[in-house]
């Protein structure tokens, strides 16, 4: 395990692959660590080099104090990469990791060759709608929420399957409360709509068909803001594709790279 710090947030990451490898970084979802991407791994081409990141207050980074920015999620990843000695990188993002690698894009152009955006997009949810998840939280920790996060994450017959479920459930239950609502916060008050809109770099946003968080129509309307950009949807697939249909995200974002 590694671990490095940026500007007092102490980040762990796993960086793999050669040194001068192109560059393929991931940032993921909120509730999940990087943990996430692994059902993929198996499914990108070889001869990559990989980039996972816990972002702050997930997984086995730290918790500084609040409240936080996209922007600010977006500076520890940039201190990451900087560290790391990558930049020209394909960022992939998922849910918050999209609003984070869309923020990167506009703050620091050099790191980022284009990006893959998945289930996300510029403005999630409202702000009547981040309130109110946020005061059930606090009332009742993350496992009140359990149920219905799972039934946004995964369709029903993925639900069906307890053993496959079980590890995703118990990521989100076991992620830090108080990074769960601060990142929450961050979400609320993003809007990126403008910002975004002025993005001229490939790109590929993608949505599972029965994505109860962000669903297609979302992410269609965030790859409409980027000129060029291609939008596909995963059949079987809810929030999380890279769990539950990592083969054919695999085979979208293999396809991609070699378009690059």
């Amino acid at each position: 395990m590694d671990a490095i710090t940026i500007g007092g947030v102490t980040l762990h990451y796993e960086d793999s692959g050669a040194p001068d490898a192109p560059a393929l970084v991931f940032s993921n979802s909120l509730g999940t660590d990087f943990r996430v991407w692994d059902p993929l791994l198996p499914h990108l081409p070889a001869g990559l080099r990989r980039l996972r990141y816990d972002k702050r207050g997930h997984g086995l980074s730290t918790l500084p104090a609040g409240p936080w920015t996209i922007a600010d999620h977006a500076a520890d990843l940039a201190g990451l990469m900087d560290a790391r000695g990558i930049a020209n990188a394909v960022i992939c993002g998922l849910s918050v990791g999209g609003l984070i690698a869309q923020e990167l894009a506009a703050s620091r152009p050099d790191l980022v060759r284009a990006l893959i955006l998945c289930d996300t997009g510029a403005k999630i949810g409202n702000e009547a709608m981040w309130n109110e998840r946020m005061e059930v939280i606090r009332a009742g920790g993350l496992a009140s929420i359990l149920e219905g996060n799972m039934a946004r994450w995964f369709t029903a017959a993925f639900r069906a399957d307890h053993d496959r479920l079980a590890p995703w459930s118990m990521m989100l239950v076991r992620t830090p409360v108080e990074g769960y609502l601060r990142t929450a916060e961050a979400i609320r008050d993003a809007d990126l709509r403008e910002q975004t809109a002025g993005l001229r770099l490939p790109c590929l946003a993608l949505g599972g068909e029965d994505d109860g968080s962000t669903p297609p129509d979302l992410v269609r309307a965030l790859a409409a803001l980027i000129p060029g950009a291609r939008f596909e949807l995963i059949a079987g697939a809810g929030h999380i594709p890279c769990v539950e249909q990592p083969e054919a995200l695999g085979r979208l974002i293999t396809g991609f790279l070699a378009e690059l």
